[in-house]
């Protein structure tokens, strides 16, 4: 990510914020050739110096026997994004000097991948990432609810992965760089269009800048 000192993130909060409530990662490995795979991740921010990932795959997928363990890898976390059109700006009917551009959140993890293959370790994951992300439903799902037969089979078929983190770092182009009736004009456009999203986070930036 191009370090632009108006879009770069560095502060932990926000960066673990995002990633918290967009747990799909992009998990980019390099060994004979580029492996990407879309995952959700559990985040433990206190677990090493930097925190921890953790996720799990079909174990019929090679990317466990194909990457090294200990190998370095790339997560990436996207939040949210949109076009932003020029037409949007106040200061384009005056000047004509602006263009298109695009707007996102990004958040990048670098660390050291490791496979665990221990039911206790899978358990333990699986159960915590269920929980948060059912925790807002009216009868939230449980590892309980299903047959320990049938479960003891299901964490069979998966392979664990563990990222200790060695670097986080993030970007929010979110428009901290045009004049705040800009901003204000494509905040406006894009709820008018139903991007509420990427409208907010540009809204809430906004706010942060004065």
């Amino acid at each position: 990510m191009y370090p632009s000192s108006f879009f770069s993130e560095k502060r932990p909060e926000v960066l673990h914020s995002l990633i918290a409530e967009y747990p799909l990662g992009m998990l980019v490995s390099a060994q004979q050739q580029l492996e990407v795979l879309h995952i959700p991740f559990e985040f433990q921010p206190r677990e090493g110096d930097m925190g921890s990932l953790y996720a799990h795959i079909a174990r019929a997928n090679p990317l466990w026997q194909r990457v090294a363990a200990d190998s370095d890898v790339l997560v990436v976390f996207r939040g949210a994004e949109g076009y932003i059109s020029p037409n949007w700006y106040p200061s384009k009917q005056e000047t004509h000097r602006e263009v298109p551009t695009w707007n996102y959140q990004a958040v990048h993890v670098r660390g050291r991948i490791s496979f665990r293959d221990d039911e206790d370790f899978l358990r333990q994951m699986i159960a915590s990432l269920t929980r948060k992300q059912e925790s807002a439903m009216p009868q939230p799902w449980q590892l309980s609810d299903a047959p320990e037969n049938f479960l003891s089979a299901m964490l069979k078929a998966v392979v664990g992965i563990e990222i200790r983190i060695s670097e986080i770092d993030g970007v929010m182009k979110l428009g901290q760089n045009k004049k705040t009736t800009d901003r204000e004009g494509a905040v406006t456009a894009l709820y008018d269009r139903g991007r509420q999203e990427i409208a907010g986070a540009m809204r809430a930036a906004g706010r942060e800048k004065r």
